[in-house]
Parts: C-alpha cells; structure tokens; sequence
C-alpha cells in the first residue's frame, strides 16, 4: 500500500468539475452545471473525492483501497465498482474523465475551481448532462455468476481458479417491446432462463445478472462492457408478447471488437417460452464452441404463467421486504401454483415465504416461528420433488434447515444447490450463514468476499451478511461501515444494525434501529430470539453476546 487514508487530502478547491457536471468536494455531491443532483453512491463519491484531491495525478489501486476501505475486508471489486459508478454517472464511455493507467492506477481528468470563480466558469463550460436510466431492478434469485478463468481482469481476483478454456458471457435483459397488458408480463424472463441454463452447464462462465442487467436501457460499448465485466461475448435481444404470440430476437456480440457472431429471430406460441430459451442457448453453444448437454425443463403456456407470477413476487419483494411485502410475494406465488400446480415455481416462492416470517417475525399473529419454518419446509420438499435438478429449490431448503438448527443438514443441501448451479453467487453468499453459526468466521468471510468478488454489482444484502461476519468477528466498526454501505437499510436488516451499534456502546443509535425493526416484527423478545438461535451457536457464549447487544438496545426479555 502506498499512502495511508490520512496522508491523502483534498486540495483547497471546493468544486471540480468534469465537463457537465461538479463534484462539491467537502460534502462528497455529484451535480450537473445547472445544480442538479446527479444519483452517486456514498463510497462512489468517497473514491473521487481521492481522486479529486490529487487530479490529474495516478492513483494507485492500493492507495485507493486504503483511504476508501482502511478498515473493512472488500475485494479490488469494489473499488472497480465504484469506478463504473462514477463512469456511468458522468457519461464518461470513452473513459476520458476516470481514466485508467494499466497496472499502475486511475487518473481525474479535471478542472479544479475556487469558489469564488467558480459560477462564471461553470456557466462557460454548461453542456447537456447524460443522466442513466435506470429500469426496474427484477429481483429474480435466479441469479447466475462468473465460474470461468482469470483472464486479467481484476475483477475476478477473489473467484477461484476455473478452467483457461472457459468462455465468459455476459446477457443483457432483453428489451421489451410488449404494449399495453402485454408490457413487462415476462419481464425478464427469457434474459433470466437464458443465463441460468448457461451457468448450470459448467461450460461457461456467465456473469452474475446484478451485474449485467446494470446495463439496462444503455447503448451496448462492447468493449468497454466487455472491459468493466471482464467477459469474451455479450448476448443481447428483445422480447414482445402480442395476445398468445411471443417474438424473440437475439444476437451474440464479440466483446473484444464489437462484431455481431450471430443473430436469430423467434415467433412461437406463448407457451413455447422454454423452447426458444433453449434453441438460443444451443445456437450460442454451438457458436462459442462449446455443446450442452441435459434434459431441457418442458415447455407450456401453463408453466410460463407460473414463471411471470413468480418473478412478479419477487419484483413486489425486491422494492419491499416488510411484512406486507413478504404477504403480497406469497400471494402471487399462489397465483403462480394455480396457474401451473406442477412446476417448481410458486412453491419454491411459499417455501422463501414463511421462512422470511420465521425469521424476521413477519405475520407472527398468525402462526409460530415453529409453524413458519414447517409450512416453509413442507413446499421446499415439494419444488425438489417436482424439479429435482432446480438448485433454487435445494438452496431455500438449506437456509430453512438452517433456521431449524440443522446445520449439517443446511451444509449438505447448500452442497446440493452448488453442485446444480456452481455459478450462483447468492448461493454461494447464503452459504456463510452456517459457517457462522458453528464459528468458522473466516471462512464465512471469505465466501462472502469471493460472492461479491465475482458478482461486480452485488446487492445490498452481501453487506448486510458482512456485517453481521464482522460483528461475529467483533470488529463492528467495520461490521458499521459495511451496514451503511448499503443503498437503503430494510425493517429487516435494522435488527442487525441495532446490535452492531450497541457493539460500539452507541445506545440512542441502537435503540432507533431496533424499534424501526419492531414495527414490523412487534412481539420480539431476548426469550424469542433465544428460543430460535440458542441452538444453532456451537459455542453458546457468542449468542449471549448477541443477547446482551440486544439488551442494550432496548429489546424486552419476554
């Protein structure tokens, strides 16, 4: 490392601009000219603002890491990330602004301003602001990621060593052309089967869907995709429903110069959704140079009804993961049984369901935690029995195996869900849990380290989960800064918030965060929590610990 945090501070300029835009340095605020906030992640913002105290200089990636994360475990992936982020929010494609010195670090491009010239001068340089659209974030589980080798990108660091031979894809989601009732009733569907069925083949290294479908309603750069994520081709399309009629284009991009490999259009029944999720993947096997071989899932209007109120559920879960979220997802996934009683899809979304109420004490007037986790058993045994090769169905088997306390149980199936789909970074992140629980910490770290390390654009709940490893580590300033980290903190995750503050002898902090987490989960006691996680601790001491981190909080014993 070349400089610690402290050695690096910002120059005396109070604005920098980059073109269009200003970064007001002292409050980490990205604007256009015209005073416009411009979105800019917190540690997105903490990146330039380095960046910005010594413009036009090199910065290391070490010196970066250093005054960014001083005290927190991450991966050189999140400083790419970070990067990208800066990128995309100053409409920065030809890298000119951030620009990237091969093996020796990133240099700002910028003009520094004082503040008192700083209106005439932003009022010369006032030019159109590109500003990202952002789509709807599907929260599907199916998420697909990088199983592939390390090619030189250094966003693959923390992924094991895999196979040289291996392709990397990244699929984009398909645009949708649909109109009126039709629009957004598969959502991303044929993109999500596509990258599911790639990575389960072993052959490919897929990248994870967070990160790929963060190129939504962008121009598709493929070599500067192909360089931010690391991968050799791109898969882009399209999909309309018209009435019982579903056209699907596709075409396969080569990533180092942009060259169209490939290119096919379908318009099959609605029912046939599977088939051309298939006829795609064959077609792009063949082109890269690799063949699939397995048994594809059957294809029926009934079945695809079935996916769109799944992945629905999840959407509705996505923007709200409260108790009245959690109820709307078990209620489209009824639907979704009702539409199609013999795929996987709606009880693998029952089973998520009352595992969440177990957990999180979702609708506790209704049924016991006991209840919840029997109910949530009961139709995860049931997608495995209908979809024996589904990893979803055999990963929310093993998380709720181990809300039971059946650690070795939650290991296997966790197992299980791996060997399905190797390439499944949220996975492999839910993993760690039971590694917690029996105490090995740093092994759970790691896991969570090499899921974001291969998914660029993790979700929010890889903090969460890392935050709790640091709590169980008891470094909760890292455990602190990793929960803020965080785009927004859910009712549910403020539990775990309130206990890290209490960690840090922050009373009033904890105590907001717990009752935020109470009006959801009303009814929670030291003698509930104990009831449920007493016994998936080896070691009982570290759950007193937590239990005293409650008391601090202000959680009642009964």
């Amino acid at each position: 490392m070349s400089r610690k945090a402290p050695e690096i501070d910002l120059k005396s300029a109070e604005m920098i601009t980059f073109g269009g835009f200003v970064f007001l340095a002292k409050k980490r605020e990205l604007q256009t000219v015209e005073g416009k906030a411009v979105e800019l992640r917190s540690q997105s913002a903490e990146v330039l603002s380095v960046l910005a105290a010594r413009s036009g200089e090199i910065v290391s990636k070490d010196a970066l890491m250093r005054a960014v994360w001083p005290d927190t475990f991450v991966t050189e992936d999140s400083l790419t990330q970070c990067i990208a982020d800066i990128r995309r929010a100053l409409g920065d494609d030809a890298h000119k602004i951030v620009e990237t010195l091969p093996k020796r670090g990133y240099r700002l491009n910028a003009d520094l301003l004082d503040a008192a010239g700083s209106a005439a001068t932003a009022g010369a340089e006032r030019t159109k602001s590109r500003i990202l659209r952002r789509g709807l974030l599907a929260a599907i589980v199916l998420v697909a990621v990088a199983i592939g080798a390390y090619y030189g990108t250094e966003i693959w660091r923390a992924a094991p060593a895999r196979s040289s031979d291996m392709p990397r894809i990244a699929v984009f989601p398909f645009d949708d052309f649909s109109t009126g009732a039709d629009k957004g009733y598969l959502s991303d569907a044929v993109a999500d089967g596509i990258i599911t069925e790639l990575a389960r083949s072993k052959t490919y290294a897929v990248i994870a869907r967070n990160s790929s479908f963060r190129y939504r309603d962008q121009p598709t750069d493929a070599r500067r995709i192909g360089e931010e994520l690391g991968v050799d081709f791109l898969l882009e399309g399209s999909q309309q429903k018209i009435g019982d009629r579903l056209k699907v284009t596709a075409q396969l991009l080569n990533a180092d110069d942009g060259s169209h490999l490939w290119a096919n259009a379908y318009d099959r029944e609605i029912g046939d959704l599977f088939v051309v999720q298939e006829e795609i993947i064959r077609t792009l096997s063949a082109r890269v140079g690799h063949r699939i071989e397995r048994t594809w899932p059957e294809s029926s209007s009934a079945r695809v009804s079935a996916l769109h109120y799944h992945l629905m559920g999840l959407v509705e879960l996505d923007k709200d993961f409260s108790a009245a979220g959690n109820e709307l997802f078990r209620q489209l996934n009824l639907k979704a049984i009702e539409a199609d009683p013999n795929s996987q899809f709606g009880y693998i979304g029952l089973a998520f369901s009352y595992r969440n109420d177990a957990v999180f004490g979702f609708h506790r007037q209704e049924h016991s935690f006991e209840e919840a986790l029997r109910l949530a058993a009961e139709y995860a045994d049931k997608a495995i029995l209908l979809a024996p090769d589904d990893a979803e169905a055999y990963y929310v088997r093993a998380r709720i195996h181990n809300e039971a306390g059946e650690i070795e149980q939650a290991l296997i199936r966790f197992d299980q869900a791996i060997a399905l789909n190797p390439g499944d970074s949220d996975i492999l992140e839910a993993s760690a849990a039971p590694l917690l629980f029996i105490g090995r910490i740093d092994e759970a770290i790691d896991r969570i380290k090499q899921a974001m390390g291969i998914d660029p654009f993790y979700p929010d709940w890889y903090h969460w989960d890392m935050g709790w490893a640091l709590w169980e580590k008891n470094n909760c300033g890292a455990a602190l800064t990793e929960m803020q980290r965080m785009s927004r903190i859910p009712s549910g995750a403020q539990r775990m918030l309130a206990g890290i503050q209490a960690c840090l002898g922050n009373v009033r902090e904890a105590k907001e965060a717990l009752a935020i987490f109470l009006k959801d989960s009303p009814g929670d006691s030291i003698r509930e929590q104990r009831k449920k996680w007493e016994k998936l601790y080896s070691n009982p001491v570290r759950f007193e610990r937590w239990a005293e981190h409650m008391r601090i909080a202000g959680l009642p014993e009964e």
